[in-house]
């Protein structure tokens, strides 16, 4: 099990890791008006000590810092915890750099210099996946019907149940918990609702876009790379299990399972 998990009560306690003392102080100062506890750090190193002490329920933090740099920092966070949302802030970000935070395990990303109302509609995002974990489901599937397009040997559980089945796959959103061939898997809370989107109907074809509106629960504004990261994460932890070949690519359209 994760070891840090949301708490049931509003204001989120949001770590910002920022060596430069402008933008931690103006950031904090705007979450803290729209009702959030904010815990500031200055440095890598400091940002992980306050990570383990705090047990933050969402972390922002720059790539270029002294001590423990931001690759460091959203390794270990995401070793710590699998599924706690986990916002990047840099002004070095290409395209190359977005696909390796992606990679390893950051939620999503900012380039500076960023409007601070912006960061505010990001941070709702996570807050939306949040409440949808709180209900039991992996993400905002609001528009998700399960029974659709399954067949029923594909989902021998009653429509909205929480146990999902396919092969040697099982999905439950209650425990939070994935299986493959009997070994479970750690699994960030974006490959989770991949996983629970794709098992829920199983014959259909999600497009990228698809994918990424029903899982992040916004508008499809994104390269193609952020989708494909995520199955190429996915496909890596399955491949011990020997089912990573369950997930096909239908090529020009998306993913679906085989």
């Amino acid at each position: 099990m994760a070891r840090y998990a949301f708490p049931m009560a509003e204001p989120l306690n949001i770590l910002i890791i920022e060596d430069d003392p402008s933008i931690n102080e103006i950031v904090a100062a705007h979450l803290e008006r729209a009702g959030h506890r904010c815990i500031q750090a200055y440095s890598g190193s400091e940002g992980l000590l306050q990570f383990d002490a705090e047990a933050p329920d969402l972390v922002i933090t720059d790539l270029m810092l002294p001590g423990a740099c931001g690759e460091d920092v959203v390794r270990k966070v995401r070793e710590q915890a699998p599924h706690l949302p986990l916002i990047v802030i840099s002004a070095r970000i290409t395209p190359a750099d977005k696909v390796a935070l992606l990679k390893l395990g950051a939620d999503d990303y900012l380039t500076k210099p960023f409007d601070l109302e912006e960061l505010s509609a990001r941070i709702e995002v996570q807050l939306r996946h949040r409440r949808a974990m709180r209900d039991d489901r992996p993400s905002d599937l609001s528009h998700f019907d399960p029974d659709r397009d399954s067949q029923p040997s594909d989902l021998p559980h009653s429509p909205g149940a929480p146990l999902l089945r396919y092969r040697e796959w099982t999905l439950d959103s209650e425990s939070y918990e994935f299986t493959a061939a009997g070994t479970a898997l750690a699994l960030t809370r974006t490959e989770f609702g991949i996983l629970a989107l794709l098992m829920g109907r199983p014959t259909k074809v999600f497009t990228k876009q698809e994918l990424f509106e029903l899982v992040w629960g916004e508008p499809y504004a994104v390269d193609d790379s952020t989708i494909n990261v995520h199955v190429s994460n996915l496909r890596r932890k399955l491949k011990p299990t020997g089912t990573d070949d369950y997930l096909q690519t239908v090529w020009g359209l998306g993913y679906k399972l085989a």
